[in-house]
């Protein structure tokens, strides 16, 4: 039987009453209060989130910004220093491996942070192409990674680590900090569709640095919030899971990723095949819809036509909780994919209404 890990906050977690489930090698809280609440807690006021599974790797030496633009489709020579970039790793073939924020450290340092089901993966191929007059580092084993999401947590920030610049940071930013003698690398980034900062410190400063936010915070209503609220937060903001909306076998053309990627940049692994992918243009595309009919869609739902013929199959689904609607994402033929199709999920061999929507289902105001 494997061996969980669990996170260097796993004590404060038990104490604050989570339940835990088994999630890509670790032992993490998949809820609070409840779901709903805290997804109402990050959409209003600030939520805290653990998120230490995720992979820290460093690339560090003179080269590392070309090394790093070899295994991504972004450009990150083309980004400041301080800078972060939403880019995919992919194979020769132009799948994707994995979904990244990379950031621009310096001229000599960068820092890919991968999901946690694709960390042994991603480590690997990173090793299999960085070298020269520059290392990997691997850092996942001694990093804690906190995200802080909603309208009042760059104030939470700001006053718990007493670094009030951070408040006019740009988004996909980075900066160094400090919070009781520790190095805090603080991130605009979220994974929520909310404003916030993703904290990256050592274990060992990890456990005070979540009080500290808790405590902070209790002040706005920022609640605890666990891997379930998570993903219906990301879903409502139609940002992409791996492994549910994009895999190896997909393209970032037909994922709707496409923006992601820079042909005219430097060689980089995957390129040849992607141009010939856009050129060809996809066969299926990934779209949002909303459920009319009664019910929920969950992955692995077939997706029918309105005259119930199947045509493709439901990626991720969950109510969106701020909208008060159900709405889901799925692959579906090309042809098939214009916003306002009629379609039907079958749910529990049920044919049930929905239709194609724009995403994302639901955008913060600034």
């Amino acid at each position: 039987m494997e061996q969980l890990r669990r996170s260097p906050l796993y004590a404060q977690q038990q104490a604050l009453g989570a339940r835990f489930v088994p999630f890509a090698g670790w032992e993490m809280p998949v809820q609070y209060q409840g779901v709903a609440a805290e997804h109402e807690a990050a959409r209003q006021r600030a939520g805290l989130f653990d998120v230490s599974h995720m992979g820290e790797l460093w690339i560090e030496g003179p080269d590392a910004i070309t090394q790093a633009n070899l295994l991504i489709t972004g450009d990150l020579a083309a980004k400041a220093n301080g800078s972060a970039l939403y880019t995919l790793c992919c194979n020769a073939e132009g799948g994707i491996l994995d979904d990244l924020i990379v950031y621009r450290i310096s001229d000599e340092r960068v820092l890919i942070v991968c999901n946690a089901a694709n960390y042994t993966k991603i480590r690997d191929h990173v090793a299999q192409h960085v070298g020269g007059a520059s290392q990997l580092v691997d850092r996942t084993a001694d990093t804690a990674l906190l995200a802080i999401q909603g309208p009042k947590a760059v104030e939470v920030v700001c006053q718990v680590l007493q670094a009030p610049n951070l408040q006019t940071s740009a988004r996909f930013s980075i900066q160094e900090v400090h919070f009781a003698g520790h190095s805090v690398w603080a991130a605009r980034t979220g994974y929520s569709g909310e404003d916030g900062f993703e904290l990256a410190i050592h274990n060992a400063a990890a456990p005070a640095l979540w009080d500290a936010l808790l405590h902070e915070g209790a002040t706005v209503g920022l609640e605890p919030i666990g891997l379930g609220a998570r993903d219906t937060l990301r879903l409502e903001a139609a940002l992409r899971l791996y492994g549910n909306d994009m895999d190896e076998q997909t393209n970032p053309y037909e994922a709707g990723l496409g923006r992601t990627v820079k042909l005219s940049k430097s060689a980089f692994i995957g390129q040849d095949a992607l141009r010939r992918l856009k050129a060809a243009g996809p066969t299926r595309r990934l779209v949002g819809f909303e459920m009319i009919g009664r019910g929920i869609a969950r992955a692995g739902y077939p997706i029918l036509d309105a005259q119930g013929s199947s045509i493709g199959q439901v990626t991720s689904g969950a109510p969106a909780l701020a909208l008060d609607k159900r709405v889901g994402l799925g692959y579906v033929p090309t042809a098939a994919s214009q916003v306002g199709t009629p379609i039907q999920i079958e749910i529990r061999g049920k044919a049930v209404e929905a239709v194609i929507c724009s995403t994302p289902f639901y955008r913060r105001s600034e």
